[in-house]
């Protein structure tokens, strides 16, 4: 009897990692599944995601996954150079993520700590600057952005630049400065 081949044309598209997620977002992904979409195809005999069940369980989870090399991957039939070093380099991302801490964030108190925040920066500037620092709800700065590069006497800003950007970032306030060359 010949043997049962599976594409992933064959597998329904709510099934497909990609698709589910796209659907329903990572955190609802196995971890064969995020590994499947790491490896992003499989083999002539088998389809991605029997090849990441396969990888999967060689490291018995991902504990050990998280310390592989590129020769214990390679080793395995059907990895490749190429799917080895897409999985070691989201391994070393997640592991630099990981490694980020909060950074100590500058306090606004006062109107005067806002302009000192930016006064350095600003106070040589040939042309007008339109600035906004975005603050959380501790009124620590999370984002500066320069939304408009003016002439020398002038600077138009529209309200939704300003919006738009504080929305992006969930701020609960912004400060918005300028200088006068």
């Amino acid at each position: 009897m010949p043997e049962l081949h599976l594409t992933m044309k064959d597998i329904p598209k709510q099934d497909r990692p990609r698709e589910r997620l796209i659907e329903c977002g990572a955190s609802h992904l196995s971890n064969q599944e995020l590994i499947a979409i790491l490896l992003g195809n499989g083999t002539k005999a088998e389809t991605v995601q029997d090849l990441a069940k396969r990888v999967y369980h060689h490291f018995e989870g991902i504990e050990l996954l998280r310390e592989a090399t590129l020769e214990e991957l390679t080793a395995i039939k059907g990895i490749g150079q190429v799917k080895a070093v897409g999985i070691l380099a989201a391994i070393e991302f997640g592991n630099r993520m990981a490694r980020l801490k909060a950074v100590e964030r500058f306090v606004v108190r006062c109107p005067e700590d806002g302009a000192d925040f930016v006064m350095e920066d600003m106070r040589l500037l040939k042309q007008e600057h339109f600035v906004v620092l975005f603050l959380n709800t501790k009124n620590q700065i999370i984002h500066r952005q320069t939304i408009f590069i003016g002439s020398l006497n002038a600077s138009i800003v529209h309200p939704r630049e300003v919006y738009r950007e504080a929305v992006k970032r969930s701020a609960a306030s912004v400060i918005c400065a300028h200088n006068h060359p």
